[in-house]
């Protein structure tokens, strides 16, 4: 009985050790963005040639301009910006959103997010999956708090007068955004209008009239 016991406990340790995230095998390794090394990621820079910039970003004070359709604006601060983020599994965003405007329903495939509102007022939420579809949301202040889980269509819509600020934390270097509308009706090519006058009922007119917007 012993033994079985202890062979059970030996599959759920080696489960969890499995599903966990695999330990840096070095310092850091800072994306060279020039390499033509196809990697899961960016090839790292020889380490002796790394300098602070590396690590830096400067201008996340500067507000973003949400002058579009949808009057919001993101400044993203991920591997791109800062290569040194490469393998660390981190990065930032900088939200803003004018009176009335909103962040569109969009998910990150590879991060859970964690989003601080700095300034305003913000109606956050995201939905669940298939087939549920439950929308979870709440009214954020300033110094609110709100998680978005990975993979899951999350948006943000300012409810104030005055303009909002907000700071998202996002668990991947490289967390990636899929913008429903943008992916749907703006696909290159195009995804045929009758599917998606299918798939959303809707007469393939307006279907075509939607596209033409994006």
């Amino acid at each position: 009985m012993a033994s079985v016991f202890f062979l059970a406990l030996l599959v759920i340790t080696c489960t969890c050790v499995l599903a966990s995230d695999h330990s840096p095998l070095q310092d850091f390794c800072v994306a060279d963005h020039q390499s033509p090394v196809q990697v899961n990621g960016f090839a790292c820079k020889d380490a002796k040639t790394v300098v602070g910039d590396d690590f830096f970003f400067k201008g996340l004070h500067i507000p973003g301009n949400t002058s579009n359709a949808v009057g919001s604006r993101v400044t993203p601060v991920n591997v791109v910006q800062i290569p040194g983020l490469n393998t660390l599994g981190i990065s930032l965003a900088r939200l803003d959103i004018a009176p009335w405007g909103i962040n569109p329903p969009h998910l990150h495939p590879r991060a859970s997010e964690i989003l601080t509102v700095i300034e305003g007022q913000l109606l956050a939420g995201f939905v669940t999956s298939n087939p549920e579809n439950r929308l979870i949301s709440k009214v954020l202040k300033k110094g609110d708090v709100f998680v978005f889980p990975q993979g899951l269509v999350h948006f943000q819509r300012n409810i104030g007068n005055g303009y909002a600020v907000a700071i998202a934390s996002l668990g991947s270097q490289n967390p990636g955004v899929i913008t429903i509308a943008n992916t749907v009706f703006g696909s290159n090519p195009d995804i045929a209008s009758d599917v998606l006058a299918k798939a959303f009922q809707l007469d393939v007119k307006i279907v075509d009239q939607i596209q033409s917007k994006f």
